[in-house]
C-alpha cells in the first residue's frame, strides 16, 4: 500500500525578532518510520497590518510525497510531520518550529483500488517537546506559538496503478521554466488525486474547519472520516478542471487540436543539465510527434525490444481542461540491465507543456526508486520538436533536441556520482534511441554530408566578366581617372589654339604655369594605376590555380578539400595582400590561386589529395602573402584540422579560425568544405593496414570484436573509423603512479582511468611522438621498465594533464610502466610508431622519384635549347680574384673543393655526376641539391645540367652554361633559369682570373606574376652565384697561403 501526504501551506509560524538581514526560510519534514522527505526551504510571507499576528509567517509548499506501508502494518502506524526554519544567510543552525503525529487512515475496509483520504484539514502544531495526540486546555495553551499546517493524506492500494508519484524537488536553484513546469505539474496531480492546492475556495473551506478539525483529531485519533465524494468535489472546485481518460488515437488527435488552439507562444529554454540528444530529420513535426508519442507507438516498441525493457505499463493520455490545457500521462516498465545499471523497475510521467501544430514539447519525469539513492533525485528530460525548412529541395524538416536535468529530492553526499551516473546512462540509452529512430525516419543531417551535391555549386556557379569587372573598378581610382579624363577631353574641344608662347613651336604646346603642370603630372599617375589594374583584372581571369581541378589517383583514402573564401585577413606592411593557401597533410601539399589586392578573397577551388594507405590525422592549412618564390613568405595565418575531433557533418562545412598574431588580431577564418573517404571499405581498409604492421611488429594481430571497436570510439568519442589495435593495462607515471589502461590505434594513442569515480582521460597523435625511450626498472616505476613518449614542441598540448613534465623545448612527456608483458607492448608500440614515422618520409620520397622522372624528361630538350640561344641573358656580376683560372675552375670539377663550397652557400644533400663527352668539344653533368631555409621559405629542390665549353673568344678560358629547374616552389614549373659563368685568365704579373655571371628566365607558362617573379630570381640566383665565386676564391687563397 501507499501512502501520500500532501504538505499546502502553514501559517501563524512564529519569527524570530528582530528580522536578520535575508529572511527566513521555512520548510516541512515528513516521517513515516524509517522513511523521510523535506519539502523545499521557502521565505514565508507575513501577514498584512490587519492580520492576527504581525510577526507570523506563512509559508506555501504545494507539495506531495509518497510513502510504501505495509497492509499488515497500516493499522496503528503513524507519521510525523514537522516545521523547521533556517536563516537565508549567515546562519547555521536550524530550528524546528512545532510538529503534529498524525494516524494513518483505516485500511481494513479498503478494497483494491479503493482511496481512503481525509480532505485538507488544518492542524496545530505541537511543541517538540510536547508532542501529543491530545490534550487538554494546558495543551492547546503551550501549542498556541507554534501556529498551524494545512495538510491532505490519502491511502491506496497496491493495485492503483493510475496514480502519479510526483517528487517535488528541494531548495536547490531552479529555472523560471523549472519552476513553471513544477507549477503546470502541481496543479494536475491536484485535480487527479483529491488535494487542494493554494487557491481562495481552498482555504476558505480550511479555515470553516479549523476547530472543529482540531477537537476531532484530539477526541478520536484512531477513527478517521473519509468522504471521497467531497473531497474530488473541493478539489475540481478549486481547480476549475475537470479531469477525462481518453480513447488512444482519434482523443488524442483531438487533445492535440484543444491544446492547438489554446497554446502559449513562449518555447520553454533547455534544461541546466545539457543537451544529450540533437538532430534534424526529414519529417513534419507533428509526424516526429506521433511516432513518439502516440499510444502504443511502434518506436517505442523497437526501443524496448532493444535495451530489454519488459513488464511495460502505458495509461492512457489525460487530457484537463485547465487554461492552459494539459495532457499527461504515465508509464512504468522494469529497466533492462546496463553495465551503469542493474534492471530497476522505473515510473515515467509525460508531460505535454506546448503543442501548436508546429512546435511540441513534452517533459518526461523519471524516477527509478529501486537503485541506490533512488529516493533523493529524479531525471526530468525536456523533448522539442520544432519544424523547420529541409536543407535540400524545400522538404520540411523537423528538429529534436532532449535536454536533461537532475532534480535532487533531498541533499546527498553522492551528488557529483549520481549526476556523472545519469549522464553516462543516458547517453548510452540515446545511442539505441538514435539507432532506432533511423529505421523509422531519414537523418537530414546526412543531407549536408553528400559530397556531390555540396561541390557542385563551386563547379558551376562563376560569376559572369562584367559582374566581375564591375566589382573590381568601382573604387574611387578607377572613377575619379575616368571623371578626371573626361573633363580634360571636354575642355580640349571647347578651348581654341593659343598663341606661341616662351620655348613652344608648332606641335609642342608646354603648361603655361605650375598649375599645369601637376595638372598633367596628375592625369599620367592616375592613367598608370588605371592601366595596372585592367592589367592585373585580364591576368587574373586568365591564370587558375597549378592544383585546382587536378584528380587524385589511387586507391585509398581519398581527402578532397573546396577552398571556398576567407575573411578579415590581416593587412601586410608593405605593398598589396595577395593571399593563397597550401594545404598539407601525410606530407602531401596543395597549393590554391593567388587572389590580387583583397582581404576578402573568394576561390571557390576544389584540391583533390592522392588516395593514401593509412586514414590521415591532421590536415595542415596556411595563408601567405605572395611576393615571389624565393623571397621569406609573409604567413597571414595558420590553423590545423584533426579529424579525430570533428564529424563528417561539421568537416563537410566548416569555419576554420586562423591562428597566429596577425590573424589573431583581425579575427580571421577560413571558409572550407573537407570529405575524406575510403575508397577500399572499413573491413578491407583494417585487415590491410594490420597485415602491413604485422611485418614491421614481428607478430600476430588480431581484429577486434565490433562492440569492443565501439566501446574505444565512444570512450575517446573518435569517428567510425578509427580501429583499435591494441590494448594494455599499464600505469601511468605521474607525482604518483595512476593505474589504467593504454590504447593504441591507428592514429591514435590513449590513456583511460577511473580511480573512485575520477576520471582521467587523453590521448595524442603519432604524428605528435618525436621519440619512444625504454627505460630501465627503477624504485619509482616499481621495479618494472617503463616507456617514455616525447612529443615534438608544441604538440599534444590538449593531453598536458597526463604529462610526466615539459622541458625547456615544450615538449611533453608520457611514462607508461608497469605492463603484464612489458616485451610484447614495446615491440608492438614502437614498432606502429616507427611505420607511422616513416611513412610520411616514405611519400616524400615518392613524390622525389616522381619528380626526378618528371625533371629527366624535361631535360631532353636542353642541349636544343643551349644550341638555339633563344633565352636572353642579361649580366649581373663581373667579379676579378687573384687567382689563377684554371684553380678557379675547380669549383665545378666535383672535388672536394666544390663540396665544401656549395656546403657554405646553404646548397643540401649537394650531388653532383661525372663530367661526360655530350659532343665535339662539350662536357655535360648533372647537379642536384634542395635550398636551407634562408635561401626559400618552401625548401625547394634544384635539379640542373651543366655543360662545359671553351670560352668563345678563344682566350683561354671556359663557359659553364647551367639550366636550373626548381621544385617545390610556387611557380615552379612556369620556367627554367639559365646561369652563365664565363672565367677568363688575365694577363698580369701576378696570376688573376675575370668572371662574369649572366642569367636569363626562360617561360615555359605564361603568369601575371613574370615580372616579380623575373626579379626575385635575378636577385637570388645571381647573387647565390657570386656567393659561390668568392667563397671558392677564399679557400683557395687559404688553401695556396697554407
Amino acid at each position: 500500500m501507499r501512502l501520500y501526504v500532501y504538505v499546502l501551506e502553514a501559517r501563524g509560524l512564529p519569527v524570530p525578532r528582530p528580522r536578520l538581514h535575508g529572511g527566513v526560510l521555512f520548510y516541512a519534514k515528513v516521517t513515516a518510520g524509517k522513511q523521510r522527505f523535506r519539502t523545499r526551504a521557502v521565505e514565508a510571507a507575513e501577514p498584512g497590518p490587519g492580520g492576527e499576528d504581525s510577526a507570523a509567517a506563512a509559508p506555501a509548499w504545494n507539495e506531495e510525497f509518497v510513502f510504501a506501508v505495509g497492509a499488515e502494518e497500516a493499522e496503528g502506524e503513524e507519521f510525523e510531520v514537522a516545521v523547521a526554519r533556517r536563516r537565508r544567510r549567515g546562519g547555521r543552525g536550524r530550528e524546528v518550529v512545532g510538529a503534529v503525529r498524525l494516524p494513518v487512515p483505516a485500511a481494513t475496509a479498503a478494497s483494491p483500488g479503493e482511496r481512503r483520504s481525509v480532505p485538507p484539514t488544518w492542524f496545530t502544531l505541537q511543541p517538540v517537546g510536547d508532542r501529543r495526540k491530545g490534550g487538554g486546555d494546558d495543551g492547546e495553551a503551550s501549542a498556541a506559538d507554534c501556529g498551524k499546517i494545512l495538510l491532505s493524506f490519502s491511502l491506496y492500494r497496491e493495485n492503483n496503478d493510475n496514480v502519479v508519484i510526483h517528487m517535488s524537488p528541494s531548495s536547490s536553484s531552479r529555472s523560471d521554466t523549472d519552476a513553471e513546469i513544477e507549477r503546470l505539474t502541481d496543479m494536475e496531480h491536484s485535480g487527479s488525486n483529491g488535494a487542494v492546492v493554494d487557491s481562495p475556495r481552498s482555504r476558505d473551506t480550511g479555515r470553516t474547519s479549523l476547530d472543529n478539525s482540531d477537537r476531532w483529531m484530539q477526541t478520536d485519533s484512531n477513527s478517521v472520516t473519509e468522504d471521497d465524494d467531497l473531497a474530488e468535489d473541493i478539489a475540481a472546485t478549486a481547480n476549475g478542471s475537470s479531469t477525462e481518460q481518453m480513447a488512444p488515437d482519434a482523443s488524442f488527435e483531438e487533445a492535440l487540436e484543444t491544446m492547438k488552439s489554446r497554446s502559449t507562444p513562449d518555447m520553454p529554454e533547455d534544461l541546466d543539465g545539457g543537451i544529450i540528444f540533437e538532430h534534424t530529420y526529414l519529417v513534419e513535426s507533428k509526424e516526429l510527434n506521433h511516432l513518439l508519442f502516440r499510444p502504443d507507438s511502434q518506436f517505442f516498441k523497437e526501443l524496448r525490444e532493444l535495451q530489454g525493457t519488459t513488464d511495460y505499463e502505458e495509461q492512457p493520455w489525460t487530457c484537463k481542461s485547465k487554461d492552459p490545457p494539459s495532457l499527461t500521462r504515465t508509464c512504468q516498465y522494469t529497466k533492462g540491465a546496463s553495465k551503469f545499471m542493474k534492471a530497476v523497475k522505473t515510473s515515467e510521467e509525460q508531460t505535454y507543456l506546448k503543442a501548436d501544430g508546429k512546435n511540441f514539447v513534452v517533459m518526461a519525469r523519471v524516477r527509478t526508486p529501486e537503485v541506490p539513492f533512488g529516493n533523493c533525485f529524479a531525471v526530468v528530460l525536456l523533448y522539442k520538436i520544432i519544424q523547420s525548412t529541409g536543407l535540400s529541395g524545400g522538404e520540411e524538416s523537423a528538429h529534436l533536441t532532449v535536454s536533461y536535468n537532475v532534480e535532487f529530492l533531498q541533499s546527498t553526499m553522492m551528488r557529483s556520482m549520481i549526476e556523472g551516473s545519469v549522464r553516462d546512462g543516458l547517453k548510452e540509452n540515446f545511442e539505441g534511441f538514435a539507432e532506432v529512430m533511423s529505421r523509422h525516419v531519414k537523418l537530414a543531417d546526412s543531407v549536408g554530408m553528400d559530397k556531390e551535391q555540396l561541390l557542385a555549386p563551386l563547379q558551376a556557379e562563376h560569376q559572369s566578366d562584367i559582374r566581375l569587372a564591375y566589382k573590381y573598378f568601382c573604387n574611387f581610382t578607377a572613377i575619379t581617372t575616368v571623371l578626371f579624363a573626361l573633363y580634360i577631353v571636354v575642355h580640349i574641344l571647347l578651348s581654341k589654339p593659343g598663341p606661341l608662347m616662351g620655348l613652344e613651336f608648332n606641335g609642342l604646346d608646354l603648361p603655361d604655369s605650375f598649375g599645369e603642370l601637376i595638372t598633367a603630372g596628375v592625369l599620367v599617375l592616375q592613367f598608370e594605376r588605371l592601366l595596372n589594374m585592367i592589367s592585373r583584372f585580364v591576368e587574373a581571369r586568365v591564370q587558375r590555380g597549378s592544383d585546382h581541378g587536378v584528380k587524385a589517383n589511387g586507391e585509398g583514402w581519398l581527402l578532397t578539400v573546396a577552398l571556398l573564401e576567407a575573411t578579415s585577413l590581416p593587412p601586410v606592411s608593405c605593398g598589396s595582400v595577395d593571399p593563397y593557401v597550401v594545404f598539407s597533410c601525410n606530407g602531401i601539399t596543395r597549393t590554391s590561386s593567388v587572389q590580387l589586392q583583397t582581404q576578402e578573397p573568394q576561390w571557390n577551388e576544389i584540391m583533390e589529395f592522392d588516395a593514401m594507405e593509412e586514414p590521415p590525422a591532421v590536415l595542415d592549412v596556411e595563408v601567405f602573402n605572395f611576393d615571389g618564390p624565393f623571397d621569406l613568405a609573409i604567413s597571414l595565418g595558420h590553423a590545423e584540422i584533426n579529424f579525430l575531433k570533428h564529424t563528417s557533418v561539421e568537416l563537410a562545412d566548416i569555419w576554420v579560425p586562423l591562428e597566429g598574431k596577425l590573424a589573431q588580431t583581425c579575427q580571421s577564418r577560413l571558409h572550407l568544405r573537407v570529405f575524406l573517404e575510403n575508397t577500399k571499405g572499413p573491413e578491407t581498409s583494417m585487415r590491410e593496414y594490420l597485415s602491413k604492421m604485422e611485418k614491421e611488429v614481428g607478430k600476430k594481430l588480431h581484429v577486434r570484436s565490433p562492440h569492443r571497436n565501439s566501446t574505444f570510439q565512444k570512450l575517446f568519442s573518435l569517428p567510425q573509423e578509427e580501429f583499435l589495435i591494441a590494448d594494455y593495462v599499464c600505469s601511468l607515471k605521474r607525482k604518483l603512479p595512476l593505474q589504467g589502461r593504454l590504447f593504441v590505434s591507428a592514429r591514435i594513442v590513449g590513456f583511460y582511468a577511473n580511480l573512485f569515480g575520477h576520471k582521467t582521460k587523453f590521448f595524442f597523435l603519432w604524428e605528435d611522438v618525436e621519440e619512444i625511450e625504454v627505460l630501465q626498472p627503477s624504485f619509482t616505476t616499481v621495479g618494472t621498465p617503463s616507456l617514455l613518449f616525447t612529443l615534438k614542441s608544441g604538440r599534444g598540448l590538449d593531453a598536458k594533464s597526463g604529462a610526466k613534465s615539459q622541458d625547456k623545448e615544450g615538449r611533453l612527456k608520457f611514462q607508461f610502466h608497469s605492463f603484464a608483458s612489458f616485451s610484447k607492448a614495446s615491440r608492438t608500440i614502437i614498432g606502429l610508431w616507427k611505420t607511422k614515422s616513416s611513412a610520411i618520409e616514405q611519400r616524400a620520397k615518392m613524390e622525389e622519384d616522381q619528380e626526378e622522372d618528371f625533371s629527366s624528361v624535361d631535360l631532353d630538350d636542353v642541349h636544343a635549347v643551349l644550341s638555339i640561344g633563344d633565352v636572353p641573358l642579361s649580366k649581373a656580376y663581373t667579379l676579378e680574384h687573384p687567382i689563377d683560372a684554371e684553380l678557379l675552375m675547380g669549383v665545378f670539377d666535383g672535388g672536394a673543393l666544390e663540396t665544401r663550397t656549395m656546403s657554405r652557400v646553404g646548397c643540401l644533400d649537394y650531388s653532383a655526376t661525372p663530367w661526360e663527352a655530350a659532343r665535339l668539344g662539350v662536357l655535360e653533368r648533372h647537379v642536384s641539391y634542395k635550398f636551407n631555409r634562408y635561401m626559400s621559405i618552401f625548401g625547394g629542390e634544384v635539379v640542373s645540367t651543366q655543360l662545359k665549353f671553351p670560352a668563345e673568344d678563344g682566350g683561354g678560358g671556359w663557359t659553364i652554361h647551367e639550366v636550373v629547374t626548381l621544385h617545390n616552389v610556387p611557380f615552379g614549373d612556369y620556367f627554367r633559369v639559365h646561369l652563365r659563368y664565363n672565367v677568363q685568365g688575365v694577363t698580369s704579373e701576378a696570376p688573376s682570373s675575370r668572371c662574369e655571371i649572366l642569367v636569363g628566365i626562360e617561360w615555359l607558362k605564361s603568369s601575371k606574376f613574370q615580372k616579380r617573379i623575373a626579379r626575385n630570381i635575378c636577385e637570388k640566383l645571381a647573387h647565390r652565384a657570386k656567393e659561390v665565386l668568392e667563397v671558392a676564391g677564399k679557400e683557395i687563397a687559404s688553401a695556396v697561403s697554407g
